[in-house]
C-alpha cells in the first residue's frame, strides 16, 4: 500500500494543490484526470520521487518497486534495443556479479576462523538465496516477449537505439518498466506513440499481469478498459471515484449539480440574512441579532462549484470546390528502401466524400503511403490525385515544422490571405489562443499548443481532401472531441491515420490495413474492424504467453 499524505505544491505563492491525501492499494488501476495545468503530471512526478512537494509525504514499504514512464525521455544510444531492455534485470546481473566476486575472494583467503571470513560466507549465503529464487526467470525470453508485444521485430533487437525515433525509444523504456514487475507502474500518456495492436497488448498486460497502475491518458477507450478508479485533480483538490472514466463523468456531473443546488441555497441564505442586517442595522432592539448575523456571514465558508473546462476548439472547415469522383487512386504501387520492402503491388481507390482509415503496426507503411500520395517520395507503380483536388495535409511532425522564432500571431498572419486576415484573432480564439498569449513565441509553447497552432494553419484554406497523420497526439480530450465532430461534419474526402481507437470509432466506413508488406482493403467500418482485430490479437497474445 502506497500512501499520499497531505501533499501540497506551491509555485511563487500560487497553490497548485494543497492537503491532498489518498491511498494506492495493491491492485488499483487508477486514471489520474483533470484539465491541462491542473497538476496531474506534477502529482505523478511526486509519487515517482522525481519531484519534491512543498509539504507532505509519500509513504510506501521499504522494498516497494515504483516504475515511472514520463512523456519524454531518451534511452542510452550506446546500447542495442535488447541490451537496453535487459537493464530491467540489472538487479539479477548485479547479484550474480557480486556472488562471483565474493566467491573469488573466499578462494584466496586463508583466515577461515576469522569474523571477516564468516561475514563473507553469510553475505554469499544471503545473496545466493535471493539470486536462486530469481534465477528461474528466463530473462531473455521475457525481454523478447515484451519487445515483440510492443511492436519490435526480431531483427530490431540488435540494432542500436540511436536508429529509432523518440516514439520507439519510449517503447523500449516501457518494456523495461513492464519487465521489472513493479508494485506500482506510473504511466504518463503511454499510448501517444504506440500503434493499436501494441495498445491492445499493453492493456492485456496491465489488466492481467501488473499490480497497481496510475495512468494519465487522453485515450478514453484505453483508460476505460484498464482502470477501475478515477482520481480527478481540480481547483487544488482531488475527488476520488471508485469508477472508470465513463462512469466518473456521470458521477462528476451529479456532484456538480449538487454543488450548484447547495451554492444557490447558500446564496439565498446569505441574501436573506444580509437583507435583515440592512433593514435593522441601527435599530437598538435588533442590535444583538444584527451583530450575530454579521459574524455568522463573516465566518461562512462559501461553497465552490467545480470549474468546467469550457475552452473548446471550434473547427469549421470552410467550403471547398467539388473534386473529381476519385480523389485518390493507386495501382500496383510498391515502395522499397534497398532490400527492405515496405509494401508491394498495393491498389487503392478512394471515392469523393469517403472517410477511410489507414491502420496497422508502426513501420508497415501507413505514413509512407501518405507521402506517396503527396508526391514526397519515389515509388514504383501508379499513384494519382483526381481532378480539382485541393489537399490539406497534417503530418506527424507538423508541429515541429513551425518557426520557433515567430509568435503565435505571426505564424498565422504569415500564411493568411485576403479577407481572412481580418479574422486572425477570432480564429486563434477558437483554438484557445487569446490575449497576451498571441505574442508568445512558438519556442515556448507546449506540444499540445504547437499541434493546435499547426491545425490553424491547415484550416486557413478550403480543401476537399484532408489527410491527417496522427492529428490527436498532444490534444486533450476536449480538443479531440471537437476535432472529431468537425471531421464528422466535413463533406470532403478524409484519409486518417491514428492509433486512438476512441477517436477513430464512427469516423470511417472503409479501412485499409497495412500488414506483411501488403495493403488490404476492408469494406467495413473502423468499429467492426477494431472489434475483430482485438479478438485476433488477444488470441496471438495467448499463443505467445
Amino acid at each position: 500500500m502506497i500512501s499520499v499524505d497531505a501533499i501540497a505544491v506551491e509555485f511563487s505563492g500560487d497553490t497548485l494543490f494543497s492537503d491532498v491525501s489518498f491511498v494506492i492499494n495493491e491492485n488499483d488501476k487508477i486514471a489520474l484526470m483533470g484539465k491541462n495545468g491542473a497538476g496531474k503530471s506534477t502529482m505523478m512526478k511526486i509519487i515517482a520521487g522525481e519531484q519534491k512537494p512543498t509539504r507532505g509525504h509519500i509513504r510506501f514499504p521499504k522494498d516497494a518497486v515504483i516504475a515511472y514512464l514520463p512523456q519524454h525521455l531518451l534511452t542510452d544510444d550506446n546500447c542495442t534495443v535488447f541490451e537496453e531492455a535487459s537493464k530491467a534485470f540489472q538487479e539479477i546481473f548485479t547479484m550474480r556479479d557480486e556472488i562471483a566476486r565474493l566467491n573469488k575472494e573466499l578462494e584466496t583467503r586463508t583466515d577461515y576462523e576469522s569474523d571477516a571470513y564468516m561475514k563473507i560466507i553469510e553475505k554469499v549465503s544471503d545473496l545466493g538465496e535471493k539470486f536462486y529464487a530469481l534465477d528461474d526467470i528466463n530473462y531473455e525470453a521475457e525481454v523478447e516477449k515484451a519487445l515483440g508485444g510492443l511492436g519490435f521485430k526480431r531483427e530490431d533487437f540488435n540494432r542500436p537505439t540511436s536508429e529509432f525515433s523518440g516514439g520507439w525509444r519510449m517503447r523500449i523504456e516501457l518494456a523495461k518498466i513492464l519487465l521489472q514487475k513493479p508494485d506500482l507502474i506510473l504511466l504518463d500518456e503511454p499510448t501517444n506513440h504506440v500503434d493499436i495492436e501494441s495498445v491492445i497488448w499493453l492493456e492485456d498486460f496491465l489488466l492481467n499481469k501488473a499490480k497497481a497502475v496510475v495512468v494519465i491518458s487522453h485515450d478514453k477507450t484505453f483508460i476505460d478498459n484498464i482502470t477501475n478508479r478515477t482520481i480527478e485533480v481540480t481547483m487544488g483538490k482531488i475527488y476520488d471515484y471508485k469508477a472508470n472514466y465513463t462512469h466518473y463523468l456521470q458521477l462528476r456531473e451529479d456532484r456538480r449539480s449538487h454543488q450548484i443546488k447547495a451554492f444557490q441555497e447558500q446564496q439565498k441564505f446569505i441574501a436573506d440574512n444580509q437583507a435583515f442586517i440592512d433593514r435593522f442595522k441601527g435599530t437598538y432592539s435588533k442590535t444583538n441579532q444584527v451583530t450575530s448575523r454579521e459574524r455568522m456571514l463573516e465566518k461562512l465558508q462559501i461553497i465552490e462549484i467545480d470549474e468546467i473546462d469550457t475552452s473548446a476548439l471550434k473547427l469549421r472547415f470552410p467550403p471547398a470546390v467539388r473534386s473529381g469522383d476519385y480523389p485518390v487512386t493507386a495501382e500496383s504501387l510498391s515502395k522499397s528502401y534497398g532490400d527492405h520492402i515496405v509494401f508491394k503491388d498495393a491498389n487503392l481507390s478512394i471515392s469523393r466524400g469517403e472517410k477511410v482509415s489507414f491502420v496497422g503496426r508502426n513501420g508497415e507503411g501507413k505514413s509512407t503511403m501518405i507521402k506517396a500520395i503527396m508526391g514526397e517520395l519515389d515509388f514504383e507503380g501508379k499513384c494519382e490525385l483526381g481532378h480539382n483536388v485541393k489537399v490539406g495535409y497534417f503530418a506527424q511532425n507538423q508541429a515541429s515544422l513551425l518557426d520557433p522564432e515567430l509568435t503565435i500571431f505571426q505564424t498565422v498572419d504569415e500564411v493568411a490571405q485576403g479577407d481572412i486576415r481580418t479574422q486572425i484573432k477570432n480564429i486563434l480564439g477558437r483554438f484557445m489562443f487569446s490575449g497576451d498569449m498571441l505574442d508568445k513565441k512558438v519556442s515556448v509553447l507546449s506540444g499540445g499548443e504547437k499541434t493546435r497552432l499547426a491545425m490553424v494553419k491547415l484550416l486557413l484554406e478550403p480543401v476537399n481532401l484532408l489527410i491527417l497523420d496522427e492529428p490527436t497526439n498532444h490534444l486533450d480530450l476536449k480538443s479531440k472531441d471537437v476535432l472529431k465532430e468537425a471531421l464528422l461534419a466535413f463533406d470532403g474526402t478524409l484519409i486518417l491515420v491514428s492509433h486512438d481507437r476512441d477517436f477513430l470509432q464512427g469516423l470511417s466506413e472503409k479501412v485499409f490495413e497495412f500488414k506483411d508488406k501488403r495493403v488490404i482493403e476492408h469494406f467495413e467500418t473502423i468499429d467492426a474492424f477494431l472489434k475483430r482485430n482485438r479478438i485476433e490479437n488477444l488470441k496471438e497474445i495467448d499463443l505467445k504467453s
